[in-house]
């Protein structure tokens, strides 16, 4: 299972595995496919199959009970490999944690990496891209299109935020979504209070904490908790809340202005650092937890990263020149240590 939002490449690369293998595709988008592999039984499963031995599942989110339909695959057709893809966490994980539990293997795709895009690039190349990287993203489609950047972002906003989002969540409110989802942009990298977002927005608390559920699965945001132990007035459960792309969420705010022109240089260059973090730890399997650590008196830190035991503390300043410092209260405590990343030194925390 390979999963992520949509246009990131995942069906490009499961084909690119399967070059040269005679396999079964199955188009998770077509209404026909649909049908087909809604709740079938075992006899019209293997007419479908076609003998092949390896079949391809692509947007199986899209099908109904296809957590049933796969059970059966894998039961009845032993000899059979399944590959599938989908674009949300919403039912797939869902459907499958019971049924398949033990058989399968699970694999998150994100936007591209740093490391990818330095890698297939070059250094100097990818150097002198950073500034588009942070007002445009790291999409491929976006990478790979340079001028079209603000039509591809219209178009992945369009499809992957509100028409997935709102079809496969149930939401019954777009407008709402629509509200919360920009209110959350327009706060990255600030602490987000569930009760100020629902009397900005109009709603009650548990729908806003509902439709931030539904973002996160759908791969548009994720969550950051506060990092709390030993240190008196420490904010024990706020959380913050950064987007998986830099280029989703300008698109979201409608501000694409050249990095020196903008006022949120801050809230963008900690969302891209953060949001590769995330991508490198998930990728390398490091077991990392992440966190942000705040005190009531605001002492702060941008970004905490458990590893086993060891603890390391993330300031994060665009401008090298910019002085900043750790918070001695958390290194001293903690016994952690403390680094801060500028445009110097941002290679060494976007690729472990």
């Amino acid at each position: 299972m390979i999963i992520g939002p949509r246009q990131v490449g995942k069906t490009t690369l499961i084909l690119k595995y399967l070059e040269g293998i005679d396999y079964k595709f199955f188009d998770g988008d077509d209404p026909v496919t649909r049908s087909s592999l809604d709740t079938p039984n075992t006899e019209q499963i293997r007419t479908l199959l076609e003998n092949k031995k390896v079949v391809f599942i692509d947007e199986a989110q899209r099908i109904n009970s296809i957590g049933l339909t796969m059970k059966i695959i894998v039961d009845q057709f032993k000899d059979v490999q399944l590959w599938i893809s989908g674009s949300s966490s919403f039912s797939l994980f869902n459907e499958l944690n019971e049924p398949l539990t033990g058989r399968k293997w699970e694999y998150e795709m994100f936007p591209i990496s740093w490391e990818e895009l330095e890698n297939y690039k070059g250094y100097l190349t990818a150097e002198r891209q950073l500034e588009d990287r942070l007002r445009f993203g790291m999409y491929p489609d976006v990478i790979n299109n340079p001028g079209e950047e603000i039509e591809v972002l219209q178009n992945l906003v369009n499809s992957y935020l509100y028409r997935d989002i709102l079809s496969y969540a149930g939401i019954k409110k777009p407008d709402v979504l629509d509200k919360l989802v920009r209110a959350l942009a327009l706060q990255v990298g600030s602490e987000v209070n569930y009760n100020e977002l629902s009397q900005l927005i109009g709603v009650d608390r548990n729908t806003v904490e509902k439709y931030i559920s539904v973002l996160e699965k759908g791969y548009v945001i994720f969550r950051l908790p506060s990092y709390n132990r030993n240190v008196r007035n420490e904010i024990k459960k706020g959380r913050k809340i950064y987007f998986y792309d830099n280029g989703i969420r300008n698109m979201i705010i409608g501000s694409m202005n050249e990095v020196n022109l903008r006022t949120d240089i801050g809230a963008l260059w900690e969302n891209f650092l953060i949001s590769e973090r995330i991508k490198q730890n998930k990728y390398k399997l490091t077991l990392a937890k992440s966190y942000f650590w705040r005190t009531t008196q605001q002492q702060e830190i941008d970004y905490v990263e458990e590893i086993g035991t060891t603890l390391s503390a993330y300031e994060f300043k665009w401008n090298p020149k910019t002085k900043a410092k750790i918070s001695k209260t958390f290194t001293e405590q903690y016994n952690a240590e403390g680094i801060i990343i500028s445009r110097d030194n941002f290679r060494d925390f976007v690729k472990i």
